[in-house]
């Protein structure tokens, strides 16, 4: 078993654990992403199970609608305002973390960079990294 990914919010107050392993790391340049990091992109991590992650805790919760025209729940603490998480309606199944809120950001291995067609020239990220146009559907 590999060692559990833990976090949580600045404050404490929102904590996780995750026992899997991570099914897909990006980072993410829509719009969405851009405003809720307050820069040019956010960067997650997508776990397969949510049987596999404990929170401790009580996030506030906001729901918004992708552009697929499915609602994503993004998660944070009410208290220090630091998004925590997200979770998909149309994949319940799918739990993500933003990448700073591990305890060990160091364990963050982008494998892509999704919708690059939003990305800024002030922000350039790592050109060897496949680039998807929006968000890959398979």
């Amino acid at each position: 078993m590999t060692t559990p990914f833990t976090g949580g919010c600045a404050c404490g107050a929102v904590r996780y654990a995750i026992s899997d392993e991570p099914i897909f790391a990006n980072h993410c340049q829509c719009r969405d992403c851009q405003r809720i990091s307050g820069t040019a992109h956010g960067s997650y991590m997508t776990f397969p199970r949510r049987e596999g992650v404990k929170v401790e805790g009580q996030a506030r919760r906001w729901d918004i609608v992708a552009d697929s025209g499915n609602t994503k729940t993004h998660a944070f603490c009410e208290t220090c305002g630091v998004p925590v998480y997200l979770t998909f309606e149309a994949m319940p199944d799918l739990f993500a973390v933003h990448a700073a809120s591990l305890d060990d950001p160091s364990r963050f291995r982008p494998h892509a960079i999704t919708y690059a067609s939003r990305a800024h020239d002030w922000a350039p990220l790592d050109r060897a990294l496949p680039r998807f146009e929006t968000m890959p559907t398979t």
